[in-house]
């Protein structure tokens, strides 16, 4: 694990742009952290660059800058990191904290995955590869994750946690080469895709 990675013991990484979000809370007292979700997110959708997902987690994103903004602006949304399509990392939420990235989900029959869940959003879209710096990146946070929190031990699509509502990280994403960058073993196995 590259040291620049590390996660320290606020929760913070030490290799990540720090913006911090308003849109977090605390986790239920005593509550270890035990699954990573992985996300796709584009603001305006299948659009790349640029700083509205920035502006969406810090709640001052702009409705008249494109029609999309004005469904989701009014959102208190947020994830613990984003990795840009460049490998850029930002974290918006300690770990420690609860951020609001996966909303009414379930995994391995425990409801409300927030409570115990890493939120990782890849910038991409449910329609396009991911890029080779964003799995570099994903890897070496994952790498750093499992030092920090010692019973991390799963890791799903947001797709996988909330079906019915989510298609997310999308068909693109590699899960078998990511598993194997980040050297997660079979106990990490997902949940079995349909």
């Amino acid at each position: 694990m590259s040291v620049l990675f590390q996660v320290n013991e606020d929760g913070w990484c030490a290799a990540a742009r720090r913006v911090e979000s308003p849109n977090f809370d605390a986790r239920p007292d005593g509550m270890p952290i035990e699954l990573l979700v992985i996300h796709n997110i584009s603001l305006p959708p299948s659009q790349f660059g640029g700083d509205w997902i920035d502006d969406l987690f810090l709640n001052r994103l702009d409705p008249n800058a494109h029609p999309y903004f004005a469904t989701i602006h009014q959102f208190e949304v947020s994830s613990h990191f984003l990795i840009k399509r460049d490998g850029l990392l930002t974290q918006y939420v300690s770990c420690n904290n609860r951020a609001w990235h996966a909303g009414a989900s379930q995994w391995r029959g425990r409801a409300r995955c927030n409570d115990f869940a890493i939120g990782i959003e890849l910038e991409g879209d449910d329609y396009s590869a991911f890029e080779e710096a964003q799995y570099a990146t994903l890897a070496l946070l994952t790498q750093a994750l499992k030092q920090r929190y010692p019973v991390l031990h799963g890791v799903a699509g947001h797709s996988e946690i909330a079906p019915e509502r989510k298609t997310d990280p999308g068909v693109y994403f590699n899960w078998e080469r990511y598993m194997q960058d980040a050297h997660l073993e079979n106990e990490w196995r997902r949940v079995v895709l349909k």
